[in-house]
């Protein structure tokens, strides 16, 4: 197999079909030995069924429906553990990206011998507060993560078998797939892109603040250490503060009642305190989660044709699958 298109599907029934048209057109170009593989994530509208039509109808299509809505990411990753290319294109469905960036992206490929070429926006889509929310995401990851990822990181990647070979070695039960495509490695290309919108984002503010939480702690401990510092400032802090009573009482002998104060500072530090175990408590709860081994999916059913034997052949020459496509 030569080329392998990876795509989820959530709410994808009405651009589904012309999806498969156009990532089929553009696929024809470079390749005849490509298959699209479509994870349905539990998707409530009827993009399953239309999934299973396009398997029917073209033995290039190979559709895994999982038992429920897992999440975008965990799905990606599915889709990219069946992929068996020399080549993965990963595109969301919705064509908010364009299938036809397929052709500029192999050439990116070519040109630069990189492993991985990915797209980023070249101006971020959405109002003002859809902006700045972005922005504030990549800020705030990428000063707390000892790996940082590109700044407005878009799905749209063509990718090497080794990396995605690499990538799905992770096996994280709490995923945040763009941390793990930067931890992953590589020689990793940007090409700034312009990504179109078809579709109101289901990620509401309170899933963007869950995604924002989850990815931080999972990519770096730098919250863990952030709490010894402030309890470390804290009881400087206050033992500066005691000496300084104990010495206006023993030499000026005055003492100060302070109410007001105590109830301020106890307000302060038991909200502190209440914030570091809320920290220390999710990566309990993380470290909880990765011990259990449970699968990050679980596929109900799988609709595809048999692999023939030659389709699994590797030449044992090692070949450079960045050239595959002519």
């Amino acid at each position: 197999m030569r080329l392998s298109i990876v795509s989820t599907l959530y709410q994808s029934a009405s651009h589904l079909e012309e999806f498969h048209r156009r990532v089929c057109a553009v696929a024809s170009t470079l390749t005849d030995d490509f298959e699209i593989i479509l994870v349905n994530d539990g998707s409530p509208d009827a993009s399953l069924e239309i999934a299973v039509s396009l398997f029917r109808r073209d033995p290039r299509v190979r559709v895994i429906d999982l038992a429920r809505n897992f999440g975008h990411h965990k799905a990606m990753m599915t889709g990219l553990a069946k992929a068996s290319g020399d080549l993965v294109f990963l595109i969301d469905s919705d064509l908010e990206e364009e299938p036809e960036l397929l052709t500029v992206f192999h050439e990116t490929l070519q040109r630069t011998g990189a492993d991985v070429v990915y797209g980023v926006q070249s101006e971020r889509r959405g109002g003002v507060m859809e902006r700045l929310g972005g922005w504030l995401f990549f800020r705030i990851f990428n000063s707390l993560s000892e790996w940082p990822i590109a700044p407005n990181l878009v799905t749209l990647r063509l990718m090497t078998h080794p990396y995605v070979a690499a990538l799905v070695e992770h096996r994280e039960r709490e995923t945040m797939i763009a941390g793990l495509w930067a931890i992953t490695g590589f020689h990793q290309v940007a090409l700034p892109i312009r990504k179109h919108s078809q579709s109101t984002s289901t990620y509401h503010l309170g899933h963007k603040i869950a995604i924002l939480v989850n990815s931080v702690t999972s990519f770096s401990d730098k919250p863990l250490v952030l709490i010894f510092y402030v309890g470390f400032i804290i009881v400087s802090l206050a033992s500066v503060a005691a000496a300084y009573l104990v010495v206006r009482r023993l030499l000026f002998g005055e003492f100060l009642a302070g109410w007001p104060s105590l109830i301020v500072s106890i307000w302060l530090l038991g909200g502190l305190t209440l914030f570091s175990l809320g920290i220390i408590g999710m990566y309990l709860s993380k470290v909880f989660l990765e011990t259990k081994q449970r699968p990050y999916t679980i596929i109900r059913q799988t609709y595809e044709r048999p692999i023939r034997s030659d389709d699994r052949a590797v030449s044992s020459d090692a070949r450079d699958s960045r050239s595959v496509l002519r």
